[in-house]
């Protein structure tokens, strides 16, 4: 698992190599999704946490998808995995891209398709 110091250099140096990206002079947005383990299920049931794991290939499918839609710069992804308390980070995941009205959706499918996709959640009682 990371520590937060790694996360944020984490972002911190994809937003740099966007930025270096050829493309990214059309850039007019970056988003960020941090997904974080609640203490409550979907249901309001109280969990402890939960146990992750993520299909690569899958996930290096979706991203590619996400790519190639109109207005998208560039996507990246980090999933963790193992068994994750209340509060660590689930997955980190930026899309840059030229308009909101092209970033805010690719973001919204890309975060749906990893969690429906990619990942597979059990919620630790």
């Amino acid at each position: 698992m990371y520590n937060f110091v790694k996360i944020h250099y984490m972002i911190d140096a994809w937003i740099e190599e966007i930025k270096k990206n050829p493309q990214s002079k059309s850039a007019g947005m970056i988003l960020i999704h941090n997904g974080i383990v609640r203490e409550t299920s979907k249901e309001g049931k109280y969990v402890k946490g939960m146990k992750l794991s993520y299909n690569q290939e899958k996930l290096d499918e979706v991203i590619h998808d996400i790519r190639k839609k109109e207005g998208i710069i560039d996507v990246k992804v980090w999933i963790n995995q193992g068994e994750l308390k209340i509060g660590d980070d689930i997955m980190k995941v930026m899309v840059a891209g030229r308009l909101r009205t092209d970033v805010f959706p690719a973001l919204q499918e890309l975060v749906g398709r990893i969690k429906r996709e990619v990942v597979d959640e059990e919620e630790i009682f």
